[in-house]
């Protein structure tokens, strides 16, 4: 690894898969706004492409699908609201790490690589969500959506977590499951590997911009990168 100092990885999409936690909090949220909005029927297919940029955009996406956006501009700050305590109350308790999450992390970490958990979850959810997937020890720090002025697609996040971890961008993969991290990535002027598992707002993960793939962290030959 002596071409990279450092890594910096998602969470949600590519370390766990946290899908029906959103499914959840959001039906729950819709439980507490009136009609029609409480009769709306959500899954995982709906909530998957919606994925990626934060809870604001989550919820402003999913109004859009029910063709009242501009009616219900109103609730959106009660959505919001009454997510943030749902998405509390659930958070991990669906989630499941994907395979080869833990051991690919524990294989950079094992070569000496200080490593970052960059996310536009907030992050005392993330701490959270880390900690109860036995992630958390490996990170020395996590970057949430809340502690930015700019999420990712925005570079800042990495460009933030590369001076906490002490190396240039040129030198820090950034680890991610969609277009939002590589945009992130290449604007930042980090290589950017992406796995094939994760969301990417429904489309294609391989027709991303990327220097890399891989089906699973557990077998990417980071050495050799």
């Amino acid at each position: 690894m002596k071409n990279f100092d450092a890594a910096i990885l998602d969470l949600d999409g590519t370390l766990v898969d946290t899908l029906d936690d959103f499914v959840a909090a959001l039906r729950a949220m819709l439980q507490d706004l009136p009609a029609p909005y409480c009769h709306f029927e959500l899954d995982r297919a709906t909530v998957e492409p919606l994925v990626g940029k934060g809870s604001e955009n989550l919820i402003k996406s999913l109004f859009a699908l029910m063709d009242s956006a501009d009616e219900a501009t109103e609730f959106l700050a009660t959505a919001n609201q009454r997510y943030q305590a749902h998405y509390r109350e659930v958070n991990g308790r669906h989630a499941t790490l994907y395979p080869g999450a833990l051991a690919g992390v524990q294989q950079l970490h094992a070569l000496g690589l200080p490593l970052a958990c960059v996310t536009n979850k907030p992050t005392a959810f993330a701490q959270d969500l880390l900690a109860q997937k036995g992630l958390a020890g490996y990170f020395s720090m996590v970057l949430g959506g809340d502690a930015v002025a700019r999420k990712k697609p925005d570079p800042l996040p990495l460009l933030m977590a590369c001076q906490h971890l002490g190396s240039a961008p040129a030198r820090t993969w950034m680890v991610g499951d969609s277009s939002n991290d590589a945009q992130a990535a290449r604007a930042a002027g980090c290589p950017v590997l992406l796995v094939t598992y994760g969301y990417n707002h429904g489309q294609p993960v391989r027709e991303v911009d990327a220097d890399a793939f891989a089906d699973t962290l557990a077998t990417v030959p980071w050495e050799q990168l």
